[in-house]
Order: structure tokens, then C-alpha cells, then sequence
């Protein structure tokens, strides 16, 4: 019986069938092992607590310029093409495969087998073949991990490729920009990266991926958000760009968390997280600040691009190799978890924006029209600081909340949360944790405590009961109350010592809206075209006042 099921085993091991020859394949090792041999490799080294630290080398974030899309019969109507989806032809592709297949070929490599989509009935498997046993390792902690008897049999949906140690010789001529790509292929189902040891890119390559499988096949809405779910069993998710507080404010002590980035929303009305894992930033980490990603940050986890003191401890302060550094840990080193990642009855969803510009309201209801405009236009403000040459705020808009990672158009995502959001009764309200008083340099920004005081307000129906009034220039409804939350804040006008400048900053950021929002109109319905700011550039707010 035993030598029957070995021979299985090898059968569904055989890894010339991707074209692999005459390699030395570590298959599903555990975390322990991946790390003694990444240190042992030299690759990397061990925190004073005995993390694994890494780094990704020339890349420490993800390449957006150098993704591609191949371009069949599957996605050549479907697909949003332009900056962010790029074509590449079926034949690059294949070119591309076959130079991976042979660039990996006798060498030692590392095979993983798992899954993304927590609900059993979209459950989805993936095989990973990765160049470095880190790599690897990140894919464990993840992606979500199969039971033992799961492996026996196991067959991949899709198939991860990913060399970094690959680079296109003549890149131009395979339809790349330069020599490293991340590349998915709908029909062969398999996802290629290349010249690139950013971790980021095979996480975001299987997101994109099911950005369009699941509402093109499933029904599934798609979403780049946290979520978590209280006692009583409703599901709150939480959308928002970097630094805005989507892992903060999740994390709540009262509730559990289903998952940090990416969920689908089913027809049966159920929140399912897509992965295993968690892949946090750590620049500014504190023990205070966020004590679970602290906490989770222990072996087992891995961490990237971080920079040590002398005495070997590392220093989260330190920006000296990129303010994009970063933790990936499996799920379970967070205490307090939903098993499995999944929960149904959403009630409340939060767009959070963390607007620099100290202009939008700190928290306020959406109508559903609003609710798609603000989801396809999905603001935020850089503020100094985070990228060379900022110095003042600068609106940044990512459609739903996640544009470079969407196959379809906006529009397909914001008419699927509009119809789901009024089928179920949901919530939407829009959350400001930038800043109020002014802009940034002047204003300061909100509280942590206040905006987690109007979130537990909101989730135990405090809000369904009191006045509100509608914002002049955005169109916003305000809550004219919230208990443990100063009153004065909750209208962004009284707290700016001039009026006329708060008045002329709210234009300013409501034409920004209009502006950003031309090139979805010609898609978007009337519905959602009237649930942008009230006042265009060829309006004076006198004729609305």
C-alpha cells in the first residue's frame, strides 16, 4: 500500500511536465527548514529573536510598469486594457515560459503546494516553483495551507513560476520594457515572474488573477480590503490605500479578524479572506503603535529590507534601503482570528482616506450612488515625506481602492458593491483618518482613539438614530453626533480657523474628484455619476449656497 501511494506521490511530483529537467525540487518543506537553508545559503540572516530577515534586492516593491496581461480570446474584451493592464502577446509569453523553464532546470529548487480563497466552495490551488527557499517560505505563510492528506492527491489549478535570478536578454524584442516582468496567462493558467525577488509580485500576480476569475465565472465581488467580525456574527470590511489604517483599524480587541487585504464577497452573502497570511509595512513600527503586527513578528515570520542596529536588533525606524519594508506571517500569529478566514451578514463597510488636505468630513454616510463614486475613485493624499520631492499634499486616486490590481473595468467592481451593498442592507460610510483643523503642516491629524470610537459607534448602531447634515461643497451626510467623539469635529468647516480658506481647499479637492473621475463617466450609470462632490469648476459656491 505504501509503495502505491509513493508512486502517486511521484507521479503528481513529476516536474518535467512543466518543462523542469534534471532538478533537485524540495517539495512542501516547513517553514523551520526553508529558513536553516536560507541561512545556511547565505541568503539571509536571523533577528535577536530568530526571524528571518531578507532582502529582495534591486527591487523592494512591486514593478507596476513591467506587469503584463496576455492578451486571447479570454481577456481581450474583458480586460480594462491600458497603463495599468498591459498586453503581451500569447507567443512572448510562451517564449518567456520556455527561457524560466530552461533558466530553472538543473537547478535546486523549491515546490509548494496551496491554496487562496478560505471558502470551500472557491477554494482554488496553486503550485509555486520558486528559484529561493524564502521565497518559498513566503508562499507558506501566505498563501493558505492545505491538511497533509490534501497533498497526496493534490492538482493545481494554477502554476507560479518565479526566477528572480532570470533576466530578459532582449527584453524589447518579447514585448517587456526591461528585463525583469510579472506576467499572468488566463488560458494556461499560469502565472510567470522574472527578475524580480520582491515577494509582493507572486501575492498581487494570484490576486490580479482572481480580480477576474471570480466575477467574470463566480459571482464573486473581488476586494482589496480587511475585514473582521463581531460577536453577534456581522461582518465588517474595511477598504483603504496604503497608510490610511486598514491593518490598524481591523485589529480590534473586540473582534475577530477574518483577514487583512483581500476578500471576495459571494452570492450567499458570505466574506471569504483569499489568503493565509498577513504582509504588513513595518517602517515606524511600534509595540505601541501596533501591537499585533509587533507581536506576529517573531520565527516563522519573515521580514524584508530592514536594516539592524549594532547589537543586532532591527531597527523599524531605519529607511536606509526602502520605506517599503515589510513582514509577511501566516494568519495564526495573530490571536485573535476567525477560523476559518470567513464570516457571513457584512453590515457595515468603511472606505478610509486619509485626506492630507483636511477637508472631508471625519466620518459620514454614503448614499449607494455615492457609495460607487467614492469606490471607483478611491482617494487618498500622499503627504511629505512618503516619496521624493512631496512636499505638500497630493491627491491620489486607485480605482476601488486598488487599481493595479484590477483586470476589469471599475465600473464592473462598483455596480457589483452598489447591487450587493442594497441587496443585503449594508452600510457604507466614509472615513477620514487624515486631518482636520487644516492641511497637513498646519491642521493635525485625527486621533486614533476618535476614529475608533466612530467606528464602534457605528457597529453598534449608535449612528442609526441621530440627525445628520449634508457637507455643501461634497455632498457628504455628517452625523450631527457620536458618543466620545467631539462634537465640533464632526463638521471639517468649524474646525479650520478660516472659513474661506477651508472653502476654497474643499473646491479645490472636490474639482481634483471631477477631474480624476473623466475617464470612468462614459462607463459609469447617472446613479453613480451624481454621487460626486455637488460643486464643479463651473460652479461658484454662491450659486449653492
Amino acid at each position: 500500500m505504501e509503495t502505491l501511494l509513493k508512486e502517486s506521490i511521484m507521479k503528481t511530483r513529476d516536474l518535467t511536465k512543466y518543462g523542469l529537467k534534471d532538478t533537485n525540487a524540495h517539495w512542501n518543506l516547513s517553514p523551520e527548514e526553508l529558513q536553516a537553508i536560507t541561512v545556511e545559503k547565505g541568503m539571509g540572516k536571523e533577528t535577536v529573536n530568530g526571524t528571518l530577515a531578507i532582502n529582495t534586492g534591486k527591487f523592494t516593491g512591486r514593478s507596476p510598469q513591467d506587469r503584463f496581461l496576455v492578451k486571447d480570446d479570454y481577456t481581450k474584451d474583458r480586460v480594462w486594457w491600458g497603463k495599468t493592464n498591459k498586453g503581451i502577446s500569447p507567443e512572448n509569453f510562451d517564449f518567456l515560459q520556455s527561457e524560466i523553464e530552461n533558466y530553472l532546470s538543473g537547478k535546486e529548487i523549491y515546490v509548494r503546494d496551496g491554496y487562496v480563497c478560505a471558502d470551500p466552495a472557491y477554494k482554488m490551488n496553486v503550485r509555486t516553483i520558486t528559484e529561493y527557499p524564502w521565497s518559498n517560505m513566503f508562499i507558506y505563510n501566505m498563501f493558505l495551507r492545505p491538511e497533509a492528506s490534501e497533498l497526496e492527491n493534490f492538482k493545481e489549478e494554477w502554476l507560479v513560476l518565479c526566477a528572480p535570478g532570470y533576466v530578459a536578454k532582449d527584453p524589447e524584442s518579447c514585448g517587456l520594457r526591461q528585463g525583469n516582468f510579472s506576467i499572468l496567462n488566463f488560458t494556461k493558467k499560469i502565472a510567470l515572474v522574472g527578475g524580480s525577488a520582491y515577494t509582493g509580485e507572486m501575492k498581487k500576480g494570484i490576486f490580479s488573477a482572481l480580480n477576474m476569475i471570480l466575477p467574470v465565472d463566480k459571482n464573486v465581488l473581488p476586494m482589496h480590503c480587511s475585514a473582521n467580525v463581531g460577536e453577534d456574527g456581522d461582518t465588517a470590511i474595511f477598504f483603504g490605500l496604503s497608510g490610511t489604517g486598514k491593518t490598524t483599524l481591523s485589529a480590534d480587541p473586540d473582534r475577530k479578524l477574518i483577514g487583512d487585504d483581500e476578500h471576495g464577497w459571494t452570492a450567499e452573502n458570505r466574506i471569504f479572506n483569499f489568503e493565509g497570511g498577513c504582509y504588513a509595512k513595518v517602517i515606524d513600527l511600534t509595540e505601541e503603535k501596533e501591537p499585533d503586527i509587533y507581536r506576529a513578528i517573531k520565527p516563522g515570520a519573515i521580514l524584508e529590507n530592514v536594516i539592524f542596529k549594532d547589537n543586532g536588533e532591527v531597527d523599524y525606524m531605519d529607511s536606509g534601503i526602502t520605506q517599503n519594508t515589510r513582514v509577511s506571517y501566516p494568519i495564526y500569529h495573530i490571536d485573535n482570528i476567525q477560523q476559518p478566514s470567513y464570516a457571513d451578514n457584512p453590515k457595515n463597510i468603511f472606505f478610509l482616506t486619509c485626506d492630507a488636505f483636511g477637508v472631508l468630513p471625519p466620518v459620514s454616510k454614503l448614499t449607494p450612488g455615492q457609495a460607487a463614486y467614492h469606490f471607483i475613485s478611491g482617494y487618498t493624499a500622499k503627504v511629505a515625506g512618503t516619496e521624493a520631492g512631496i512636499t505638500e499634499p497630493v491627491p491620489s486616486f486607485s480605482a476601488c481602492f486598488g487599481e493595479p490590481f484590477m483586470p476589469l473595468h471599475p465600473t464592473v467592481y462598483a455596480e457589483m458593491l452598489s447591487k450587493k451593498m442594497q441587496e443585503a442592507g449594508v452600510n457604507i460610510w466614509l472615513l477620514n483618518t487624515g486631518w482636520s483643523g487644516g492641511p497637513y503642516g498646519v491642521g493635525s491629524r485625527i486621533k486614533l482613539k476618535y476614529t475608533r470610537a466612530m467606528i464602534t459607534a457605528i457597529l453598534n448602531g449608535d449612528l442609526d438614530n441621530v440627525d445628520y447634515e449634508q457637507h455643501p461643497i461634497f455632498g457628504l451626510n455628517m452625523p450631527k453626533y457620536i458618543p466620545n467623539v467631539p462634537t465640533e469635529m464632526l463638521d471639517p468647516m468649524n474646525t479650520w480657523l478660516q472659513k474661506g480658506g477651508y472653502i476654497s481647499k474643499a473646491i479645490q479637492l472636490a474639482h481634483s474628484f471631477h477631474l480624476n473621475f473623466e475617464k470612468f463617466a462614459s462607463e459609469a450609470s447617472d446613479q453613480i455619476i451624481e454621487g460626486g462632490p455637488l460643486i464643479d469648476e463651473h460652479h461658484h459656491l454662491g450659486d449653492h449656497v
